[in-house]
């Protein structure tokens, strides 16, 4: 569940709901305490498209077409999340068209969680430094896998620590951590089965290797020892994460970018969304100083505006960044600040 913002058929306006994706269709809500949905559309027979490119200057927008023809619009905050929404909203449509049910809203019910369960206090737990699961460096495929942990090793624990009494009652708990987001998946085997649509999404294997959401988990091929300073910039915990507009230094223009906040040391790395690549680039904030600011050089010409925020460097390098809202321009700038002084 995310908000999202909407097209009216009527106004011809542009409104934010929140939405909520369920078995057979998308629920609209003027806002999230909201009991009852606005309003549903049925995805049996719809057709989804994206990007849709129906409105010019306006980005991110993805657009249903209902059995009966029926045109709904809906933009997203960042490409990600555009991209979330478009692949889960495909595979419901998929689902229905296969008699199959869709369990992407309800993890519980889908595979059957008692109620007892409290996932978010069984990950907290399961990240204790003394007792919980412990994050590894892997190799696999050529490549090293920082701060994760074999499927395998998770179904174990949860099964020595009586959280589950034998192994297919542990992969329904792990599969809940994983469809509710506190487990993620690493490398393609991993991948491939938290995408397969099944029951038991998370793997009972040693090769399906997994990390915590909030871990300072990174990925890294073959290297020399020359880059071993370069590596360090990953070592941190992640503090804050998700996408911003970034002003580019040279040609000025804007392009989305996913962000993620890193502690002792201080980085910040910008990715292609669009992309599982290295980064673009990083900001080294120990000693920068981050201000939220009303103008920047050229953004009326790329129609950039409001939500802006700026970092300077300790080298007097300027980053100028937007963000979706402007509480979330305050999170960010909060948790700069912080790892700016806090960091190494």
């Amino acid at each position: 569940m995310v908000p999202g913002t909407s097209k009216g058929t009527v106004l011809n306006s542009w409104k934010a709901v929140w939405v909520v994706l369920s078995d057979d269709g998308v629920e609209f809500y003027k806002k999230k305490t909201d009991r009852s949905p606005k309003g549903m559309i049925p995805l049996k027979g719809a057709i989804i498209v994206s990007p849709c490119q129906d409105f010019g200057k306006r980005t991110l927008v993805f657009k249903i077409t209902t059995d009966k023809k029926h045109d709904h619009f809906f933009q997203a905050s960042h490409v990600e999340e555009r991209e979330f929404w478009v692949k889960d909203i495909k595979r419901a449509i998929n689902c229905i068209q296969g008699g199959k049910r869709f369990a992407r809203k309800s993890t519980r019910r889908s595979i059957r969680l008692p109620d007892a369960v409290n996932l978010t206090e069984l990950y907290t737990l399961m990240k204790d430094q003394d007792d919980g699961v412990k994050e590894l460096k892997l190799e696999q495929e050529h490549r090293i896998f920082n701060h994760c942990f074999t499927g395998v090793t998770v179904v174990e624990w949860l099964i020595s620590k009586e959280k589950a009494r034998n192994r297919p009652e542990a992969l329904m708990l792990a599969t809940g951590l994983l469809n509710e987001g506190f487990l993620q998946p690493a490398g393609d085997l991993a991948k491939e089965g938290a995408e397969s649509g099944e029951q038991t999404a998370f793997l009972d294997e040693t090769h399906a290797l997994y990390y915590f959401a909030d871990s300072g988990f990174f990925c890294e091929g073959y290297s020399s020892d020359e880059d071993v300073l370069v590596k360090e910039e990953f070592r941190g915990n992640i503090i804050k994460q998700g996408c911003l507009l970034k002003q580019g230094h040279r040609r000025k223009n804007w392009k989305v970018r996913k962000f993620i906040l890193r502690d002792d040391p201080a980085f910040m790395h910008y990715y292609d969304p669009t992309k599982d690549d290295e980064p673009l680039g990083s900001i080294h904030l120990r000693g920068s100083v981050v201000t939220a600011v009303e103008y920047v050089p050229d953004a009326k010409k790329y129609d950039i505006d409001g939500n802006l925020f700026e970092i300077i460097t300790s080298d007097e390098i300027h980053y100028f960044l937007q963000a979706a809202t402007t509480e979330e321009r305050k999170e960010w700038i909060k948790a700069i600040q912080a790892v700016s002084k806090s960091g190494k």
